[in-house]
């Protein structure tokens, strides 16, 4: 990935060297007699004398009457052409310095860096005139934080740009005092600005206060005022929230009071034409908390590139105190809780074009609570349930809970039921979303899409929760309960990895029932002249339109069922779909595929010229036409496949960080085999990374791109879609599938392939794959071969493992490239995203109808 580096000429160089071009430029255009005063009246003064002592010479007689006139005419001209000049370089300069003055303005507000920020004040008591900005009291509290910001960043380095503060609320908060909310602006030559960072800025405020070795709270002197040093927040601001906060921007912003306790306050917004830009401040009483809560919200979804809704811990909008971020729009409640009495709500929309509306409500609460000490009664199994604080709301940063567990007997231990969570052990990476300590140790949390078990062999249990210190999370339950240390699961239980217990009869049953899938590591799957018992045992592989057996037994004697009637269609094997437009939707919805059968995705061919090129071929033209090229700043930088029309599928893993979620700075490139040459390029609208992503260990590592534009009908030649497998597709270790993309050719070599590359890889073994990595989960499949030579590479990542149904000839994007040890090493494969395991999830956003 190339490092952009920008380029500035300093403004007073430019100044200095603009005007003197210009005053070349402009002294070269004009005529030789208006260059200066002096040069002008010098040389018409000797050209006349030359002259005059010519024609002297030649005529000895002449009139004196004309050489008279000769020399009233060039007085004349001389005496006007002093006046003209004087009159054309007067108005020279006043339009030079006019346009001087309108540079250094519009320089100044280029220029212009706007830091917000917040600290308590401890040695000053709130009075209710603080609300009035334009109070007498206000006014003392505002102009005094001022003259001491202005001492504190006159005095410092950064004083030659230091251009005012400004102090633009002044609020109560639940550890008294006053909470002074500020913005701090500098005007700064672009050349320079980086040095601005928001931990410099700050760092001169915290360094500027007196604290007392002997004082040992966090509270300091700074010029007479007692700062709260934990209190200080600063952030990089912007230009249109400084103008709208401080009064001179937009005029949509409130001030709401809220005094009653559970009283719903109506938050209703609409916005029917133009930019829109609304700021709500909500204060509630000293010693309690605000709950938003959204009904609904009609926005526009583009990962908050035109609209968003924004909740921040505080009054005003610092990027540190953002709650929660609303992209996307919904009809389902959700409801966030503050830290403090005070929250800050942004509405933004830069274009409406049609009809945009939010729908909620805000409310005083008590603060609760969160932890108790809990003893289990002697009977085993889940007795009770431990939710996260303020469920079912989002709970808020900065939380801490504390549960502790006694059983009634020292045989009996602890069994905690995670509802769509699940918890593993602390690595030195940390953990991004809070973490627990369970009888000292250590574990990080992460949010999936499935029940957990974890037991503790301990009667005596203590239980903390430390809440993530940045957002607001989703809303935790966890049951609990007593369970046999010597026997974890009950008599015909089988216990997975994760302490999950299940029947023993779906144990090796070819279903992942555990979802790590340690019910199906280490079993012998039988696969020639399926007997009766293998049928008994794994009666849901029969007639489930796949030949399990190689005899076909499993799908002979299949009961048929009615035919469907009008609203559905009939799979090949009589089941009904309830969908009448599950045929051609891109999703296997019959387990025999019937339904994508002779349809329009999945419709790649193979081409029998095969050249090798370190463990792939050049693909050729049209071969696989739903790969596609994603471009980062205009470089190639990872794969995705076409799902349908509008909609591509990669890896979460591609879009980590600030610029890399951003749409704004993707391309797509679509019907290209060679780099430079697509045959159709567009913009990515809007990117969705699965909410369940973990970046520590690739899980749940899928994402979903929206085009700005299409791909046309004319393009089907060689642009098409992949199919996408349902929950129930299922492939087989060793079946052949191929991996395709521009990546790198060799691990050791950092340059891309120009031609798009395929190679044949094969499925490996789950058990394998599990043996080889360790941490292989349910949404997780490796593929490759295990001496080596075939394997994706850095810059394929996204792209797709397509696999070939022997039924009818489809394709489907049986996984993504997501990650591995290295490229092409010996009996390590390539690790991709089981696709099928997020059929429901990809059609959450994306039509069935394609």
């Amino acid at each position: 990935m190339a490092v952009l580096s920008s380029r500035s000429v300093d403004p007073m160089k430019y100044n200095t060297s603009t005007q003197m071009d210009e005053q070349n430029s402009h002294a070269s255009a004009k005529p030789e007699d208006e260059q200066s005063v002096s040069n002008i009246s010098v040389q018409i003064v000797n050209a006349e004398e030359k002259l005059a002592k010519r024609i002297f010479a030649r005529k000895n007689h002449g009139k004196s009457k004309s050489k008279k006139k000769v020399k009233r005419t060039t007085i004349w001209n001389f005496q006007n052409k002093i006046v003209l000049f004087t009159l054309i370089l007067f108005v020279i300069g006043v339009i030079t310095w006019t346009l001087l003055w309108l540079f250094i303005v519009e320089a100044e507000n280029k220029d212009a860096l706007y830091f917000v920020g917040l600290f308590r004040v401890a040695n000053i008591e709130f009075l209710p005139e603080y609300r009035q900005k334009e109070s007498r009291e206000f006014l003392s509290v505002a102009q005094n934080v001022q003259q001491v910001m202005n001492l504190v960043y006159t005095t410092s380095a950064f004083s030659k740009f230091y251009k005012q503060s400004i102090v633009s609320d002044v609020s109560n908060n639940n550890n008294g005092g006053l909470l002074v909310h500020f913005w701090i602006v500098f005007v700064v030559p672009q050349a320079k600005g980086q040095m601005f960072c928001e931990d410099c800025v700050a760092a001169i405020l915290k360094d500027s206060i007196q604290t007392s070795i002997i004082n040992r709270t966090s509270v300091g002197s700074l010029q007479g005022l007692a700062v709260d040093m934990d209190s200080i927040v600063l952030s990089a601001g912007l230009r249109s929230d400084y103008s709208s906060t401080t009064g001179t921007g937009t005029n949509c912003i409130y001030d709401l009071y809220a005094d009653r306790l559970h009283q719903h306050f109506p938050l209703d917004i609409t916005a029917t034409s133009g930019r829109m830009i609304c700021y709500f401040k909500l204060i509630a009483l000293v010693g309690h908390l605000i709950r938003l809560s959204i009904v609904s919200i009609q926005i526009e979804a583009d990962n908050c590139i035109t609209d968003s809704l924004t909740i921040y811990d505080s009054l005003m909008p610092i990027k540190s105190k953002i709650l929660y971020r609303i992209c996307e729009p919904t009809n389902s409640l959700m409801s966030f809780v503050s830290t403090n009495n005070l929250m800050l709500i942004t509405f933004t929309s830069m274009q409406i074009q049609k009809w945009k509306e939010i729908h909620g409500y805000f409310e005083v609460i008590t603060q609760e609570k969160c932890g108790n000490t809990i003893l289990t009664k002697e009977r085993t199994g889940f007795e009770g349930r431990i939710l996260s604080p303020y469920y079912p709301s989002y709970y808020p940063p900065k939380c801490i809970c504390t549960w502790n567990f006694q059983t009634p007997q020292k045989s009996l231990g602890i069994a905690l039921k995670f509802h769509n969570y699940t918890i593993s052990e602390k690595s030195l990476k940390g953990c991004e979303r809070g973490w627990w300590r369970i009888n000292e140790h250590m574990y990080c949390g992460y949010y999936i899409d499935h029940q957990t078990v974890f037991h503790i062999a301990n009667s005596v249990v203590n239980i903390e929760l430390q809440c993530s210190s940045k957002l607001s999370e989703q809303p935790l339950l966890v049951e609990y309960g007593s369970y046999d240390i010597s026997q974890p699961c009950p008599a015909g239980y089988f216990q997975c990895s994760s302490g999950l217990c299940i029947r023993q009869a779906q144990h090796c049953d070819g279903v992942n029932d555990c979802f790590d899938e340690s019910d199906e590591l280490f079993c012998v799957m039988y696969k020639v002249n399926c007997n009766v018992s293998f049928s008994l045992q794994r009666s849901s592989l029969a007639c489930d339109g796949i030949h399990d057996c190689e005899d076909g037994r499993d799908e002979q004697n299949c009961t048929k069922s009615i035919p469907c009637n009008n609203h559905t269609f009939q799979c090949r094997d009589n089941v009904c779909i309830k969908k009448q437009n599950a045929k051609c939707d891109g999703t296997v919805d019959c387990l025999d595929g019937s339904d994508e059968s002779n349809c329009s995705c999945g419709s790649g061919k193979i081409s029998n010229i095969y050249h090798r090129i370190v463990g792939g071929s050049d693909a050729q033209e049209g071969e696989w036409p739903w790969q596609v090229s994603l471009h980062f700043v205009g470089v190639a930088y990872c794969g995705a496949s076409v799902i349908s029309r509008e909609w591509l599928l990669s890896a979460a893993h591609c879009f980590q960080g600030n610029r890399l979620s951003d749409p704004r700075t993707w391309t797509a490139h679509l019907g290209m085999r060679a780099q430079g040459n697509a045959k159709f390029v567009t913009p990515v609208r809007r990117i969705i990374v699965h909410e369940y992503y973990n970046n520590r260990n690739y899980d749940y590592d899928i994402a979903l791109l929206q085009l700005s534009v299409p791909w046309p009908d004319t393009m089907k030649h060689v642009i098409q879609p992949i199919c996408i497998p349902s929950l129930s597709h299922k492939v087989h270790s060793g079946e052949k599938c191929w991996i395709t993309g521009w990546g790198q050719r060799q691990e050791a070599n950092d340059q891309g392939s120009i031609i798009l590359q395929k190679a044949e890889v094969e499925i490996v073994d789950q058990t394998l794959c599990h043996s080889t990595y360790g941490l292989i989960t349910a949404r997780m499949l490796c593929a490759g071969v295990m001496s080596g030579k075939k394997d994706g590479c850095k810059g394929d990542s996204g792209g797709p493992l397509s696999c070939r149904s022997q039924s009818d000839g489809k394709w489907f994007l049986t996984g993504i490239v997501s990650w591995g040890y290295g490229c092409g090493r010996p009996n390590f494969p390539g690790v991709y995203t089981r696709v099928s395991k997020f059929a429901s999830w990809i059609h959450r956003y994306v039509p069935l109808v394609l």
